[in-house]
């Protein structure tokens, strides 16, 4: 079974499913397919809106609703992070370069430093600094980050975009199972179901 896992890393919702997801897919033996994309794209073509476009009170509770879930979940995360929004495009090449170099489960486990980094450990995405030490903390190599800056990962990184918004894709994370997609961390109950069929 391939599950196609569409997401940003600057994206709470998707560091709140993220190992949870994780887990799912290995205990139902998936293949998973490691698809950053950019949000920025994909919003104008499918009716969502930037943050900072949104109205007050969806920007209101969408804060409540991360605190309930880091609680019910035991996932540590700063409501308010420093380093948030940034750019995600640097953070998004590096994963895809990981996962050309080194696999999914390597890309996998990078993305997740990387959001533990946005959202618990108040370190900047856009910083090649920051990108660096993720590597070296994840035993992955140096060179990792000049391959993320080639045209051809840079190429990989519009054609996910291009793939998401052909698919019908809208927000992060959403998981795809045989075209059906499972927007949402909250989703993942049901996404557990369509895998253990």
């Amino acid at each position: 079974m391939d599950i196609q896992y569409y997401f940003t890393p600057v994206s709470p919702w998707t560091y709140l499913g993220h190992e949870r997801f994780r887990a799912v897919a290995k205990a139902a033996d998936a293949r998973v397919e490691v698809l950053p994309v950019d949000y920025g794209a994909i919003f104008p073509v499918s009716g969502g809106l930037p943050l900072a476009k949104r109205a007050p009170q969806r920007q209101a509770y969408r804060l409540v609703e991360l605190r309930r879930f880091s609680e019910w979940l035991g996932v540590p995360l700063n409501l308010q992070p420093k380093f948030f929004p940034v750019d995600a495009g640097p953070a998004a090449r590096l994963i895809i370069a990981t996962q050309m170099a080194a696999g999914p489960p390597a890309a996998l486990t990078l993305a997740g430093a990387m959001m533990r980094a946005v959202w618990a450990e108040e370190r900047d995405l856009a910083e090649r600094e920051t990108l660096a030490a993720l590597l070296a903390e994840n035993t992955l190599a140096a060179v990792l980050l000049a391959e993320s800056e080639t045209p051809d990962v840079a190429a990989r990184y519009d054609a996910n975009t291009q793939r998401a918004i052909a698919g019908g894709i809208f927000g992060a994370p959403s998981y795809v199972v045989d075209g059906e997609i499972f927007w949402g961390q909250d989703r993942l109950d049901f996404l557990e179901r369509r895998l253990l069929r």
